[in-house]
């Protein structure tokens, strides 16, 4: 079944499921019964045939394998209502569909303003969700373990569960963070480097961990739930308190050789530039994420704010003197937008992408993406005879950093669950 086929499938049905909606490429092949299981759940509900023509094999392989994940309580059968177009009579047609609740699993964002947490089940339905206050100082290793503890107790708490029912738990966190082995080098907020994080807190839960850069994670959500899911590739640009990017090729997100690439916000862009929070100077993130406009701000406007200020009601004053049309706030965000600019021409030389997604708090700051700073981009990126790659703005709500690291942990999840 071609992908044209597949996706009016899906539209057919009253669930349009969740996951990527077409098979990874380029990666070891995954063991058809997983295959036909996340098939199912891409699509919500679908009938035998049309999973076998999906997949490329034959209705009995499909009956066999079915009939395995039923046994197994992972799927179950249900009616799919027919077209308006099927001109066919009588019962409605027997489909399959993901038994959400096999299992659960929480995904959880960490950062210097807020946590967050979603709880899914296994057909990835939210279920559950809280949000709890950030302390505003740097933290210990030990405390960010209990955050992320007390997130995990209020989720379950908020759909009257408890840990027996959870199989994983996925965790994004800013900085850098080498995922194969779940350790976060760097972490803006966190006093200590280098912290094997995914074991510590495997350890303290009692259950699978699984841990990843944010900006990775708003790609798996986009990935899973929205606009990539049936794109082969795309970035996403994050901009918040730092520049992340996530990248997805050929259905599947990449990392790097070693676990930890893709770090656009890190990128030098000026040789002895503005120094970077991470140590180094010249990063894109020295010029465009929110600490890099509190700078220019007390540079450029001598702002009177006292020391206590924080950052966010600065930024909101920078912005407010913007809209009224103050010129060196203008310019503040003017610069900005123009370093983003080069980071977002940066990504298409290096990367090609069908589409670049810009997400993130910030984006409420549009003079980061107004049409000057579009059109500054179009130009570092054009080529006769092709047009720029589009560009999306995607300002989803707290929530979908958590909802992408449950995606991690819904991904981990099966692969545990089907051995």
């Amino acid at each position: 079944m071609n992908s044209a086929d597949f996706k009016s499938t899906i539209a057919e049905g009253e669930n349009q499921g969740c996951g990527p909606l077409f098979r990874a490429q380029n990666a070891t092949p995954k063991p058809l019964k997983r295959q036909l299981l996340e098939a199912i759940r891409a699509a919500g509900t679908i009938a035998r045939v049309d999973i076998a023509k999906h997949l490329d094999i034959s209705p009995a392989t499909v009956t066999t394998l079915a009939t395995d994940l039923i046994d197994m309580g992972l799927i179950a059968e249900t009616e799919i209502a027919r077209s308006s177009s099927d001109s066919t009579r009588g019962r409605p047609r027997v489909g399959l569909k993901i038994n959400g609740a096999a299992a659960a699993v929480i995904g959880i964002k960490i950062s210097d303003r807020g946590n967050s947490a979603v709880l899914l089940d296994l057909a990835g339905k939210r279920i559950g969700a809280t949000t709890l206050p950030a302390p505003p100082e740097q933290r210990s290793t030990e405390e960010i373990i209990e955050e992320i503890e007390n997130l995990v107790v209020a989720t379950l708490a908020s759909a009257g569960l408890d840990r027996s029912h959870l199989a994983t738990v996925a965790l994004g966190i800013p900085g850098m963070v080498d995922f194969d082995a779940g350790q976060v080098i760097w972490c803006p907020f966190l006093t200590e480097p280098d912290i094997p994080l995914r074991d510590m807190l495997q350890q303290r839960l009692g259950i699978p961990v699984r841990i990843d850069n944010d900006a990775n994670l708003l790609a798996m959500a986009e990935l899973w739930f929205g606009a990539g899911r049936a794109l082969d590739n795309f970035a996403v640009v994050s901009i918040e308190h730092g520049v992340g990017i996530g990248y997805v090729q050929g259905h599947t997100l990449q990392r790097g050789g070693a676990g930890h690439g893709m770090e656009l916000g890190h990128m030098t862009i000026q040789i002895n530039g503005a120094l970077c929070r991470c140590g180094k100077r010249g990063c894109l993130e020295a010029y465009v994420a929110d600490y890099a406009l509190v700078r220019e701000a007390h540079t450029a406007l001598a702002h009177p704010f006292a020391s206590t200020t924080s950052p966010t009601e600065m930024l909101e004053d920078l912005f407010g003197r913007a809209k009224d049309g103050n010129e060196a706030a203008r310019a503040i965000f003017s610069r900005a937008g123009r370093y983003l600019a080069v980071g977002l021409a940066n990504v298409v030389t290096m990367f090609d992408p069908a589409l670049i997604l810009l997400s993130g708090d910030r984006l409420r700051y549009d003079y980061l993406y107004a049409e000057e700073v579009l059109s500054e981009y179009r130009d570092l990126t054009q080529k006769p005879g092709r047009p720029s790659t589009p560009v999306d703005i995607h300002a989803w709500g707290d929530l979908i950093w958590a909802q992408g690291a449950g995606a991690l942990a819904l991904d981990h999840a099966t692969e545990r669950l089907l051995g």
